[in-house]
């Protein structure tokens, strides 16, 4: 499977888990972030549905990335999940799961934040947020 090219400057290389997954950064600014991941049968659960833990990864990486941006390359931020909640609230019926994140509140250590997992066609499968504390590179 070939992945799109990040496009923007400030975009990392995937991690490991990210590249064997094959979700790939879409947008990423102050405060919000993006990830998109084509929907393959690997992974799928018994049911031939996305596996929920699918989801998850991606609300916890796309809430971790809202809350890390710095807007310079060289200042690299990370965030370790303290608290992480899904909510399963439909089923994906496009090609394309899309993970949103936005930062909803904090402070310089610890922020707050909240996660759509939907597709393109614009069912929603499952909303979740986090508590996720700022760790330097």
């Amino acid at each position: 499977m070939t992945q799109p090219k990040n496009v923007f400057h400030l975009a990392e290389p995937p991690y490991p888990l990210q590249e064997h997954l094959g979700f790939y950064l879409t947008d990423w600014r102050e405060g919000y972030a993006r990830f998109e991941l084509p929907i393959e049968t690997f992974l799928m659960n018994r049911y031939s549905i996305l596996h929920g833990g699918v989801h998850s990864v991606m609300a916890d990486t796309v809430m971790g990335y809202s809350g890390c941006f710095t807007g310079d390359p060289d200042r690299k931020e990370l965030a370790m999940t303290l608290n992480l909640n899904v909510n399963y609230v439909g089923r994906l019926v496009g090609k394309t799961l899309i993970a949103e994140g936005r930062t909803t509140g904090g402070g310089a250590k610890t922020f707050f934040a909240a996660a759509d997992i939907s597709d393109e066609t614009g069912a929603v499968a499952a909303r979740a947020t986090g508590v996720f504390r700022r760790r330097g590179s």
